[in-house]
């Protein structure tokens, strides 16, 4: 099992409406045939402490069953039109586990 995780930072100047465009956008990846689960969320209201980043806007996770799913998740029409909000975010970040 490959986790595939990914943290967005979204430009400060996006409407509310753009905002939840970019996670419906985020959540129609869950129709990607190779992606066993997707989950989308945004920081927890958890107590701070010093270990925990809430500094991002959402977290995408999702797991696929080895890295030939990962590659074709990578490959699928749905990922590469997903990308093209690429310019609603400031910075992204990528955790891969297996």
């Amino acid at each position: 099992m490959l986790i595939h995780t990914v943290l967005f930072w979204l430009r400060k100047d996006l409407s509310s409406s753009e905002r939840e465009d970019f996670k419906a956008a985020l959540v129609s990846l869950k129709d990607i045939p190779s992606a066993a689960a997707v989950y989308v969320g945004s920081p927890s209201s958890t107590p701070a402490r010093p270990v925990i980043d809430a500094s991002y806007d959402f977290c995408l996770t999702v797991l696929l069953e080895d890295m030939a799913a990962h590659d074709a998740y990578q490959q699928s029409p749905l990922h590469q039109a997903f990308l093209k909000n690429k310019q609603l975010w400031e910075r992204v970040q990528i955790y891969d586990a297996d």
